[in-house]
This record gives structure tokens, C-alpha cells and sequence, in this order.
């Protein structure tokens, strides 16, 4: 049997930390697809809008940072918080400070703001997503209780 969490930062029984973690995923996913199209076209745009997407991503993916450890540490749970949560809250930290990280390289100007530094922060940003969106999804779907099974 799984731990039930009950969460506590919910807007009519939604977490509001689940509503909010599409926008840096988005945003994460397109800053690599800007930097490969910056990469293989040099047009400096794709750059412009590589920070941008970082910028925001970072910004919302802080927001959502906080309503999860909301929910994580003072949700209603009775035995105790699951690995996969702790899990998941240090892998979502990792990807925070790599996204950050590649934010300050992407400030740099021109081709050595992209190629390899920032792409490559671009790739392990999105693999970082994949892992941490598995075992945030495996987090909601078992581990937490919705408002319609209290």
C-alpha cells in the first residue's frame, strides 16, 4: 500500500503545484529546440528567444518549487514521506540549478552563449525533465490523495 498524501496548496481540489509545472516544462523543451535551430542556422533570434524561455521557465519553475514543498512537507501523510518524493524534490532541485546555471551562459552574446555550453545545459535540462516528470507522475498517481477519494 502507498503513502497517501493529502496536499494542502490546492485551488477547488487541483494541487496548484500540477497546474503550474507544464509552463517550465514547455519552456525548457523549447529553449532546446531554439538552441538546435540557433546551432544549425547561426541566426542570432534563436538565441533571443532561448533566454527567454529560460528565463521564464526558471521563474515558473520556482513558483512551482514552492506549492510542492508545500504540499510535499505539510500535506497530510501518516507514515512518513515516500522516497519517490524525496526523489523527485532533489532531482527537481538539480534541474533548477542546471536551468539557472544555463541561463548565465546563455546571457554570454552570440555562438558561445549556445555552442556546446548552453546546448548541452539544454539537453541535460530536458533529460533531467524526463526523469523528474516520471517520478513526479508515478508521485501523483499513486502516492496522492484526490479530493473526490477523501
Amino acid at each position: 500500500m502507498s503513502t497517501p498524501i493529502i496536499p494542502k496548496a490546492t485551488l477547488h481540489g487541483v494541487p496548484i503545484h500540477a497546474m503550474l509545472v507544464p509552463f517550465p516544462i514547455v519552456c525548457f523543451i523549447g529553449a532546446l529546440l531554439t538552441d538546435i535551430a540557433y546551432a544549425n542556422t547561426a541566426n542570432v533570434q534563436w538565441t533571443n528567444i532561448s533566454q527567454w524561455l529560460l528565463a521564464f521557465g526558471t521563474l515558473f519553475a520556482g513558483i512551482a518549487a514552492v506549492f510542492g514543498a508545500i504540499d510535499f512537507f505539510l500535506g497530510t501523510c501518516k507514515d512518513g514521506r515516500p522516497l519517490i518524493g524525496w526523489i523527485h524534490m532533489i532531482a527537481n532541485l538539480v534541474l533548477f540549478v542546471v536551468a539557472l546555471f544555463n541561463n548565465f551562459v546563455h546571457a554570454r552574446d552570440g555562438w558561445t552563449s549556445v555552442v556546446p555550453t548552453g546546448l548541452t545545459l539544454s539537453i541535460i535540462t530536458v533529460l533531467l525533465l524526463v526523469v523528474s516528470g516520471h517520478l513526479g507522475g508515478r508521485l501523483a498517481y499513486v502516492h496522492v490523495v484526490r479530493r473526490d477519494e477523501r
